[in-house]
């Protein structure tokens, strides 16, 4: 299958820059797969759409302040790295390895050194991959310095400088503050991932409220997001295309949610791709899951788990639009593309979201 296939248009004036005021009025499109029908309403209709033993998955991982700006030991040079994944403990137990991504990423070779604040942490380049992340080991309490000095990151075509020129200092870094917050979800919990789980941005204890009022249970899991969510498909064939491992777990509690439930509703891809990697699982006496994931969903694939999905507007020639694809099939996802386009839905992370039943 050709990763053209998943390539189409979006209008710059249609990418969301920042979120809506109010987390739950962004507007929803609804897809009803049987049907093949297409409503318009607001996210906060979503509870229209859940019934009683209806179980709502949610991803509840959380945004760590992984932007870090530090200065290459030799020339002091200025350096930006984003830990994207952990790849776990180094040479000891105050040595931490990630995989980053580094601007500019030509100013570090192998054995580059990069220090952070007063030599309080120090970043050792041990390999450079071949799709240009690199693998860096921080000597020092990275994770206290993380949570000093470091930004959550926001996806990089998210653009606010106009915005920033009519306010003073103190306004800027309060906008700042409030975007951050808001690229978190309200019942984030577990640091770990480098992107938020977009779809969940919408939801807010009030509506989590009434959806349990409804009858419909809510239980979560955790994928810690990294590349594999935002890094575009390069290979012209999408079989030939490698996804980034993630790590995930689904405790005890989840498990047996999902036993009973009547229908499993996945809020977010982070979530659909977590709940199909334990599928065969849950036939097992297993308590509880956990690992890394590399699962990649394409048109073709049979869902075992997810009945139902919320999900937000996707980039053209991602793992995410083809795993939607797969889920409500090409064609009738490019004509709810081409209606969302027609109808000024706002896209990606901060943007409007959709329901597929």
């Amino acid at each position: 299958m050709k990763t053209s296939e998943f390539d189409f248009f979006v209008p710059p004036e249609l990418i969301a820059h920042e979120p809506t005021a109010k987390r739950d009025h962004s507007r929803l499109m609804v897809l009803n797969r049987k049907k093949e029908t297409i409503e318009h309403k607001h996210f906060y209709d979503i509870v229209d759409y859940l019934n009683p033993g209806d179980l709502l998955i949610l991803n509840n991982t959380k945004v760590i302040p992984a932007n870090l700006v530090g200065k290459k030991e030799e020339g002091g040079s200025k350096v930006e790295i984003l830990l994207v994944s952990s790849k776990g403990q180094g040479t000891s137990n105050k040595k931490n390895v990630w995989e980053c991504l580094v601007k500019p990423g030509k100013r570090l070779k192998v054995g580059s050194r990069v220090v952070f604040g007063d030599n309080e942490v120090i970043g050792t380049v041990l390999e450079k991959t071949e799709s240009g992340e690199q693998i860096i080991e921080f000597q020092g309490d990275l994770i206290k310095y993380m949570k000093r000095a470091g930004e959550v990151p926001l996806p990089p075509y998210i653009k606010q400088k106009s915005k920033y020129e009519t306010l003073n200092t103190k306004q800027i870094q309060n906008s700042k503050i409030e975007i951050r917050n808001r690229y978190q979800t309200v019942y984030a919990e577990k640091e770990g991932a480098s992107a938020a789980p977009t779809a969940g941005l919408h939801f807010t204890p009030e509506l989590l409220a009434k959806i349990k009022a409804k009858g419909a249970d809510i239980a979560y899991v955790t994928l810690h997001t990294g590349l594999a969510t935002f890094k575009p498909v390069y290979a012209e064939n999408i079989e030939d295309h490698t996804m980034y491992s993630e790590s995930y777990e689904v405790p005890a509690e989840t498990i047996e949610a999902i036993k009973k439930a009547k229908r499993v509703v996945a809020a977010g891809t982070t979530s659909v791709r977590t709940l199909e990697t334990i599928a065969s699982g849950l036939t097992t006496k297993a308590r509880r899951h956990e690992g890394d994931t590399n699962i990649f969903i394409y048109p073709g694939y049979k869902f075992k788990v997810v009945a139902a999905m919320i999900t937000n507007f996707h980039w053209p020639r991602t793992t995410l639009i083809m795993l939607v694809s797969a889920f409500a099939g090409q064609d009738f996802i490019r004509r709810a593309y081409r209606e969302a386009i027609d109808k000024k839905y706002r896209f990606f992370s901060f943007g409007d979201a959709m329901i597929i039943l």
